[in-house]
């Protein structure tokens, strides 16, 4: 007789153990099937370099989208840290190298004005900035509280926050519009635009507005959109989570792919690959929704950009190296570090990449989780002084590897490597640690290496294309945004509505329909 189960989940990402958490803790007996070795999926933490006792977050690194209210109510042991600084972007001006510090609270404001003045020239931008990043917050206000609760409507959004033109601005027009009105220096557009872009093959002036929905998520998360260094890396969010599954009774087993579901819209079947078939009432997706696609035996989902678009590289580092700026580097890289992100040189480098040629200056940011938070490094090494880089690259698609992954990758790998060198005093690869057996401590991941370790259909971190968080429909209000055409088929995972990043929110949307339709 086979084992039958309110819910299997498959997939064992935060987003699934956060709805095994939710729906246990509610009585119901839950099975989570998770295909690799470990939990976590891209949240995963690993000991990137042999016989080093770093655990980097290899794929993801940064937390805004959780809600504080998921951690509160499984009561996670989980925290994160504010970075002292938002970011610093070198440039080289008149002939000076020198560099844009924001600064992070009101206490900082004059030396980010001053900062702002030295690059722009002017007094201008810095009040812009100011003035920008308020209507960022009332949009954050009036969108964050809706994440976990049924859909609403277009118009009921607009209404809650409150300034019709505002809305229009952000969520109806191109968002480069909107920053060309707003900044008159290049180098601010672009440290602004990049949120419009990071995971996103896509450019500000995009009509279909994609890299609207993608700064959307990069500035509401929990109300005010700052990106936070988690404390432990990642691993410490899922090993905080597989206790929550645990302690709800939800059954885990690891190593255990899938290889079908089967559903008639009341009972559901979970074949693993083992050829092993469990039972269910509902089925929970945490694997993109092409994935999932394929899992029911139907077509794929066609989506209008499939396509991950990111390098990331992990470095660990003997010291952190000196800016040619002669800026202080824990306040260079205590934020984000921009890396040839101006508008005009994200507009170049998308523009190459889209005619399928790696572009010549690769823009990317850089983020140092140790100026911030040490404890991912034994002893050892936080006693030597060491320290975890990790640049993430834009504007490179996976079409890119295709006709030859490792090739591509370390042409890529080279190109932003020598776009950072441009600003530092000392060659980052004179800076790297070496592992136990003499190698650089360094490794680069390509959306194709995405595709294959973590199955995200072409290493996009975002399952699909990011979708605004409200109904785009009549009847997708009031639902949670994670139905299938299956009446008891869900998806968990970042390809739902209001998915994407490290949130934990279609976890929970999908666990509240469950517990919808099993009233």
């Amino acid at each position: 007789m086979k084992a039958f189960y309110d819910v299997v989940i498959v997939g064992g990402g935060h987003n699934g153990l956060v709805a095994a958490s939710y729906l246990g803790r509610a009585g119901l007996s839950v099975l989570v099937l998770e295909a690799l070795d470990t939990m976590g999926g891209a949240t995963a933490s690993v000991r990137a370099f042999k016989g080093m006792d770093a655990r980097v977050s290899r794929y993801s690194y940064l937390v805004s989208l959780l809600p504080d209210k998921i951690v509160s109510d499984l009561g996670l042991p989980f925290t994160c840290q504010s970075r002292s600084v938002s970011s610093y972007t070198p440039v080289r001006r008149d002939g000076r190298d020198v560099g844009l510090l924001v600064g992070r609270g009101t206490e900082t404001d004059a030396a980010t004005r001053d900062s702002f003045r030295e690059i722009t020239g002017g007094d201008q931008e810095w009040p812009a900035w100011q003035a920008f990043y308020d209507d960022c917050a009332r949009l954050a206000h009036a969108v964050a509280p809706t994440m976990l609760e049924p859909l609403r409507s277009r118009s009921d959004l607009r209404r809650r926050m409150g300034n019709d033109k505002l809305w229009s601005a952000f969520i109806e027009e191109p968002i480069g519009a909107l920053i060309d009105d707003r900044f008159q220096d290049d180098l601010v557009k672009g440290v602004v635009m990049t949120d419009a872009l990071i995971g996103s093959f896509t450019h500000a002036y995009d009509e279909s507005l994609l890299a609207n929905r993608c700064f959307l998520y990069h500035v509401v998360g929990n109300g005010t959109g700052e990106w936070k260094v988690p404390v432990g890396g990642m691993v410490a969010l899922v090993d905080a989570l597989v206790a929550a599954a645990n302690a709800a009774g939800a059954e885990i087993r690891t190593a255990a792919p899938v290889a079908a579901i089967r559903s008639d819209g009341r009972q559901a079947e979970v074949e693993l690959a083992d050829g092993q078939v469990v039972g269910a009432r509902f089925v929970l997706s945490n694997a993109a929704p092409k994935v999932l696609s394929r899992l029911l035996g139907e077509d794929p989902v066609v989506d209008e950009a499939v396509e991950g678009c990111q390098m990331k590289i992990n470095m660990l580092l003997r010291r952190l190296p000196r800016l040619r700026s002669g800026a202080d580097t824990a306040d260079a890289f205590g934020g984000t570090f921009h890396i040839d992100e101006s508008g005009q040189q994200l507009q170049a480098a998308h523009d190459m990449a889209a005619t399928g040629a790696l572009p010549q200056v690769l823009p990317g940011e850089i983020y140092c989780h140790t100026l911030t938070d040490r404890s991912i490094l034994g002893p050892d090494l936080r006693a030597a002084g060491y320290h975890t880089l990790t640049l993430f690259g834009l504007h490179t698609p996976a079409a890119l590897f295709d006709a030859g992954n490792e090739q591509m990758r370390e042409q890529a790998l080279a190109r932003a490597l020598a776009g950072l060198n441009a600003y530092l005093e000392d060659s980052i690869e004179d800076c790297l640690a070496l592992d136990v057996d003499g190698q650089p401590c360094i490794e680069a991941k390509s959306p194709l290496d995405l595709e294959q370790s973590v199955h995200l259909p072409r290493g996009n971190i975002f399952h699909r294309p990011l979708s605004f968080p409200f109904a785009v429909s009549h009847d997708q209000i009031g639902t949670w945004g994670v139905e299938t055409a299956h009446a008891n088929v869900f998806i968990c995972g970042a390809g739902a509505i209001r998915g994407g990043g490290v949130s934990g929110i279609p976890g929970h949307n999908a666990a509240m329909a469950v517990l919808d339709a099993d009233r």
